[in-house]
């Protein structure tokens, strides 16, 4: 005599269940499901006659099994109670429990739960109804550079939580686009569809059969490729700076914009103003539209950060922090005082 308590994930379609789960309940044993439970018809299709009650009771799980084989379909979110006062209740009079795993979570399963979560919070909480595209944008910008934060500052074991913050951002931009019924609506799926697209294309080496030597050949094969992509999508005005985010960070700009530049082989001075030769004169075009000389000079030193190898960004703010921490100190010395 046995009890067997049978745990599925909602987060796999019912009925996808392992071979030895579906050889239990059809053992002829006694199968108990909780009514309205989401395996109801696919037991039936299968010739499985449960019996439906409306609430677990442990108790008469336990006295049941002790005069035949019982099978309780846990629910979908797990019957943890349930399964603690069983196992209070044989404590002192033994019977042969087994918690058997219908079905297994795959991985990535619990981006099932957030798509879930963001669904009803869009539709029950006013705050997160009122939300656009463009009031979210902020909040995506700040979880961006919080994730930048915990890097930098070698915090890895927070990261977790920022990378979730971000992931959030993402979920929530879809849950608003899937709202709308012209041409421009999508959903979570469109868009993960769409990066999975995106990285099988781009790595022939890996899902197609070219073949590289190193991870140089494999930058050169991505640039080919985005090229390619950019010609399809722009035709005889694509260039090499599509889709270069104007509105960022003036030294991070100027870095991508070096970076593209140079994958396509641009001069790395261009232009022969009075610059000319101090390697300031990238955008100089004989002193006229070009901005301040402080703002060619700092477009000079972000050249300067490439060629070193290192990010201006980082730079700057590895100096800032510094200066954070000594403007600190200087205050505590003054308190003192």
């Amino acid at each position: 005599m046995s009890l067997t308590l049978l745990a599925t994930t909602h987060r796999v379609a019912p009925g996808l269940l392992t071979w030895k789960a579906w050889d239990v309940l059809r053992s002829g044993a006694h199968v108990r499901v909780r009514a309205g439970h989401p395996l109801l018809p696919y037991l039936r299709e299968a010739g499985v006659v449960p019996e439906e009650v409306d609430a677990p009771d442990a108790a008469a799980l336990v006295a049941a099994a002790r005069f035949g084989d019982v099978v309780w379909v846990a629910a979908p979110e797990g019957d943890e109670s349930l399964m603690r006062e069983v196992g209070a209740l044989v404590v002192d009079d033994p019977l042969d429990v087994e918690v058997l795993h219908g079905s297994y979570d795959l991985p990535g399963a619990r981006l099932l739960d957030l798509v879930s979560v963001m669904d009803t919070l869009r539709r029950e909480c006013p705050w997160d109804r009122e939300q656009t595209h463009v009031t979210l944008v902020p909040y995506l910008l700040e979880e961006a550079y919080e994730v930048l934060d915990t890097v930098e500052s070698g915090d890895l074991g927070a990261l977790r939580e920022e990378l979730g913050d971000v992931l959030m951002q993402v979920a929530f931009h879809s849950v608003v686009a899937a709202e709308r019924t012209d041409e421009t609506a999508f959903t979570i799926d469109d868009v993960a569809g769409g990066i999975v697209d995106k990285l099988v294309r781009r790595h022939p080496h890996v899902f197609g059969d070219v073949t590289v030597s190193g991870s140089d050949e494999v930058n050169a094969n991505w640039e080919q490729i985005k090229a390619a992509e950019r010609a399809e999508k722009s035709g005889a005005e694509a260039s090499a700076l599509d889709g270069v985010p104007m509105g960022q960070p003036a030294l991070s700009l100027a870095a991508q914009l070096q970076r593209r530049a140079a994958r396509i082989g641009a001069p790395a001075r261009i232009g022969s103003g009075p610059g000319a030769g101090t390697g300031t004169d990238e955008v100089s075009d004989n002193g006229s539209g070009t901005g301040s000389d402080l703002g060619i000079r700092l477009f000079g030193l972000v050249r300067e950060a490439a060629e070193r190898g290192v990010d201006p960004e980082a730079e700057l703010r590895a100096v800032s922090r510094v200066f954070r921490d000594r403007v600190r100190a200087w205050e505590r010395r003054e308190r003192d005082v």
